[in-house]
């Protein structure tokens, strides 16, 4: 009878480790939706600024937008695996009409903005002739990817939507590009009427050679000449590309001047790190959009203030460093030239020091100081060869 009593305890312990065992095992699997969503874009779109998966789910429908078909998939195959019933009404872009899910700017500098209206802020800018990836179209202005992956609107006077056989028409034509730092395409010899203005990098088709001007073609159509001696053949242009020393400093110092401007990458206004990456554009490089995507790329060389060890074309970053109760903002990014010296943009693109007995000592900055990168000789899968994205 002793022994019977111990079989039901042991029984009836072994139920219940079971319906716990059980019961923990349906409260995992009935994890939060929003949570497996906010887990999956952890994983898949860290960084909103070049990844879009804005999704929710609310009353078993998967809602929202993505252009990351396997994020998504991936998402639905966590939450089947949770045993979590939903209506998946994701849009998956790019969705245009037609397939014209690309586009190239057509004007010498295009803003584009974080939100489709001109009263949103400036997210950051193209040059003419840059191809990018066409999203979707909301009123007068598309959702847009850049070559460095930014994610952002472009006003529709500012594109041309084209397909993908039309990029590669576009890719495979004779082009120049624009060298001097602002000009014009005029309509003939006279220059009495101009098509469009230009600035650095811009790229045109090339119709002809006219003795000492380019008959070149806008990405829209329109048409005209640009001068031989501020200009040359993209190819000639590609070929002597190199992010050499001097080059970048002679770069960075024909923009003395050049003023501030939030979201600027182009010589008609750069923000900070929209000044660092038109420097390496101009010499071949494509570097991420901002500081704070800038400051991950190529290798550490200095956080000690130890000046000697930098060389030219070394980026320095500058914020408030991390304490025990917050993390870490990079605010701001200037290129070294030598010589105690950097040169960025704040106000305008200006030359500062380090060296307290100099004329341009920025106690500022260095107060802000964080860290030294370098990326020129670096292998970074974020900083790409100009010639693959304007061939």
């Amino acid at each position: 009878m002793h022994f019977r009593n111990k079989k039901i305890q042991f029984n009836l312990f072994f139920a219940l480790f079971v319906a716990i065992y059980a019961f923990s095992s349906c409260q995992e699997n009935k994890q939060d939706p929003e949570d497996i969503i906010s887990e999956t874009r952890k994983e898949y779109a860290p960084d909103k600024r070049v990844a879009l998966f804005d999704i929710t789910y609310d009353d078993g429908i998967l809602m929202g937008e993505t252009n990351l078909p396997q994020a998504l998939e991936d998402l639905k195959n966590r939450l089947d695996e949770r045993s979590i019933n939903y209506l998946d009404q994701v849009e998956v872009l790019p969705k245009m009409e037609g397939e014209k899910n690309f586009g190239l700017v057509t004007i010498s500098v295009a803003n584009i903005r974080s939100a489709p209206k001109h009263s949103a802020e400036l997210a950051t800018q193209a040059t003419l002739g840059t191809p990018v990836n066409v999203l979707k179209k909301e009123n007068g202005w598309y959702l847009i990817q850049t070559p460095d992956q930014y994610i952002s609107w472009v006003d529709a006077a500012g594109v041309e939507i084209i397909t993908k056989e039309e990029l590669e028409l576009w890719n495979t034509a004779p082009k120049v590009v624009f060298t001097s730092l602002v000009g014009y395409v005029y309509t003939d010899d006279s220059k009495n009427q101009m098509v469009s203005d230009l600035t650095a990098g811009n790229v045109l088709e090339l119709i002809q050679d006219k003795g000492n001007v380019y008959e070149v073609k806008l990405p829209d159509g329109r048409k005209g000449i640009v001068e031989k001696s501020k200009s040359e053949p993209l190819n000639t242009w590609l070929a002597s590309r190199e992010t050499s020393h001097e080059n970048l400093i002679s770069t960075a110092k024909n923009m003395m001047g050049v003023p501030y401007l939030w979201g600027g990458t182009s010589i008609k206004g750069v923000d900070c790190s929209g000044f660092t990456k038109t420097i390496f554009f101009l010499n071949g490089q494509i570097i991420p959009r901002d500081a704070s995507q800038q400051i991950h790329e190529g290798e550490e060389v200095d956080r000690d203030k130890r000046w000697d060890n930098l060389q030219v074309g070394d980026l320095l970053f500058f914020g408030k460093p991390a304490t025990d109760t917050t993390p870490e903002r990079v605010i701001h990014v200037g290129m070294w030239i030598g010589n105690n010296e950097f040169i960025h943009s704040r106000g305008r693109v200006r030359i500062s020091s380090f060296d307290p007995e100099s004329e341009h000592y920025d106690e500022y900055e260095l107060n802000r100081y964080l860290r030294t990168n370098r990326v020129l000789g670096k292998e970074s899968q974020n900083i790409l060869a100009v010639e693959k994205f304007i061939q």
